[in-house]
């Protein structure tokens, strides 16, 4: 079989998936919200931020007001593909017709990863990205490598989230209850993340704020920027460099590998369907 006949396969299986996961008016509504938080949250913070900080640190500021509700519309549609689009499939029985055809276990978990994560992040980076040029671009441009620093740190987070809401889905094999584990554990990291937060300062202890920054890492880069001290909150003692904040950011996308690596195993050689 050639390549070209071993790749028609998984274009079909990308496009069910397409379809299935985008399906109208999924992907105008999302569009929509995407643009619509993007430009009402920059129009809200962009003139008082300016008058804190320039440069690198006014880009960081700007580009993380700005995701703060698109980031979590973001994280809804990718756990609801998740949840539904592989959870949903296998409770159905669809999986089963999928491993009829000429295609290994992983390029199929992949083609439906590409149409549920892949898709989706393109549709987030693209409008977030037009919106922070279209509203600073004397910033933005030459603060570029800030600016996608910024994302890369602050997208781990929902990606590891997305991991565990993929082995739960195939695991439980049901969609809807992996998307209700999904969204309460969201909700349950962010109240644990508000403790480290709050443990830290009030003991003005580091170890809360490095532990939180592993999985996190956008913590450590607020730190850096010294975002706390420019809302007027209390810094502490932790003041990490670009160079420990990349650390984390590494270190924080390792586990997320490691997550995705398991659920690929599970799907491969566990998963009895």
């Amino acid at each position: 079989m050639t390549k070209k006949e071993k790749g028609k396969p998984f274009l079909e299986i990308f496009a069910s998936a397409l379809n299935e996961d985008y399906r109208f008016p999924i992907l105008e509504i999302f569009a929509f919200l995407y643009a619509l938080a993007t430009f009402a949250f920059a129009s809200l913070t962009s003139t008082a931020i300016q008058s804190l900080v320039q440069g690198d640190a006014f880009a960081y500021l700007l580009t993380s007001s700005l995701l703060g509700f698109p980031l979590f519309i973001f994280v809804v549609l990718i756990f609801k593909n998740i949840a539904y689009g592989i959870g949903n499939d296998i409770e159905k029985g669809i999986v089963q017709t999928y491993l009829t055809y000429p295609l290994k276990r992983r390029s199929l978990l992949s083609a439906k990863l590409l149409s549920a994560l892949g898709i989706s992040l393109l549709l987030f980076l693209g409008i977030q990205l037009m919106g922070l040029f279209a509203l600073a671009p004397d910033i933005v441009g030459p603060n570029i490598g800030t600016v996608l620093l910024t994302y890369v740190a602050s997208m781990s987070y929902p990606f590891l989230l997305t991991g565990i809401i993929l082995i739960l889905a195939l695991i439980l094999r049901r969609g809807g209850i992996a998307l209700v584990v999904g969204i309460v554990l969201y909700f349950t990291a962010s109240v644990i993340q508000g403790i480290l937060m709050f443990l830290s300062y009030a003991t003005n202890s580091t170890i809360g704020l490095q532990i939180l920054s592993v999985i996190s890492p956008s913590t450590a880069l607020a730190r850096y920027y010294q975002f706390y001290q420019a809302a007027g909150l209390p810094v502490g003692t932790w003041q990490p460099g670009l160079t420990e904040v990349i650390a984390y950011v590494g270190g924080s996308y390792v586990i997320v590998a490691v997550v995705f690596a398991l659920a690929y195993l599970y799907f491969s050689r566990r998963l009895n369907l």
